[in-house]
């Protein structure tokens, strides 16, 4: 594994102090479970603490949250592999997120549960751009942005 995919020392820590209504700031959609913990690895042998070893591979402080992966730890499910570049958004997302904010409700107690999701990103600072009712096809979601503009559904 590169060494710059791991998670920074004390981000677990930081996660776990997050208010629950509060989504994770990179690399994570907001979901319906809200709190998430990472568990790491000890160090590599020879080290005290990852700082310690990130040091020694070369990673600057300042470019040690550049990129980062989550995965299922069963294996089961995929990786989400996310990383900041330096450019900014030009056009329409290639890949986004829907995230399953009502999942097996349906009707108007759906799309209610689904604004109410909406509310609580839009505190956060995501922003509302459009939301889709349900019909003969569809169950209906939202269409929000993060702060930086990246589109996700609120499924």
């Amino acid at each position: 594994m590169d060494p710059a995919d791991r998670h920074r020392p004390g981000d677990e820590r930081a996660a776990a102090r997050r208010p629950a209504a509060e989504a994770p700031r990179r690399g994570a959609a907001p979901s319906r479970h809200r709190r998430g913990v990472a568990e790491l690895d000890p160090p590599p042998p020879g080290f005290a603490a990852w700082d310690e070893a990130l040091d020694a591979w070369g990673i600057p402080p300042e470019r040690r949250n550049d990129r980062s992966a989550v995965s299922d730890p069963d294996g089961a499910g995929p990786r989400l592999f996310s990383q900041r570049v330096p450019e900014g958004k030009t056009a329409k997302n290639r890949v986004h997120l829907d995230v399953r904010a009502a999942p097996g409700l349906t009707g108007e107690e759906r799309m209610a549960v689904l604004e109410a999701r909406c509310a609580d990103l839009v505190t956060l600072g995501a922003r509302r751009v459009t939301r889709f009712e349900p019909d003969a096809m569809d169950a209906g979601w939202i269409v929000m942005q993060d702060p930086e503009g990246n589109e996700f559904c609120l499924d």
